[in-house]
C-alpha cells in the first residue's frame, strides 16, 4: 500500500477510472462539431409538434413559465395514454393547443413560487401513474 492513502480510496479511484473507461470505450468520439440543418433525431416518435412559440422566445428570467408548460404537456398526454391504452406517437405527443389553453386560462397569472409548487404536484401525480404508461407504452414498443 502508498504511504498516506488508504486503500479505500485507491480502490475506489480505481473503480471510477475503470467505469469511465468503459463508458468510454463503448461510446464513439468524433470531433465534428459542425451545426446542421437536419432536424432533431429522437430514439422515437421523431415527428413532434413544435412547442408554441412563446415558450421559447422567453427571456431566461421567464424559463419557469415554459417548465410549467412543458410538465402539464406531458402529464396530460400520459393521462391519455391510460384512457386510451394507446401509446401511439399522436397520443404521446399531441399537438400543444389543450395543453397551452390550460396553461393559459389556469396558471399563466400565477407567480413563480405558486408555479414550483404547481409542478411538484404535477410531477408527484406523474409518478403515480407512471407505472401503468410506461406498461403500456413498452408493450407498444414507443417507451
Amino acid at each position: 500500500m502508498m504511504k498516506g492513502i488508504p486503500m479505500r480510496v485507491l480502490c475506489l479511484a480505481l473503480a471510477t477510472a475503470a467505469v469511465g473507461y468503459s463508458a468510454a470505450a463503448q461510446t464513439p468520439v468524433t470531433n465534428d462539431l459542425t451545426p446542421t440543418l437536419q432536424p432533431q433525431r429522437y430514439r422515437i416518435c421523431n415527428e413532434r409538434p413544435d412547442r408554441p412559440a412563446w415558450a421559447d422566445a422567453l427571456h431566461i428570467r421567464e424559463a419557469w413559465k415554459a417548465v410549467t408548460l412543458m410538465g402539464l404537456y406531458e402529464l396530460r398526454s400520459w393521462e391519455n395514454i391510460i384512457a386510451l391504452q394507446d401509446c401511439s406517437c399522436e397520443v404521446r405527443f399531441p399537438d400543444w393547443t389543450a395543453a397551452e389553453d390550460e396553461y393559459q386560462e389556469r396558471y399563466s397569472g400565477l407567480s413563480q413560487g405558486e408555479q414550483t409548487a404547481l409542478r411538484r404536484e404535477l410531477r408527484a401525480y406523474q409518478n403515480t401513474i407512471a407505472d401503468n404508461v410506461r406498461t403500456i407504452c413498452e408493450a407498444q414498443g414507443n417507451w
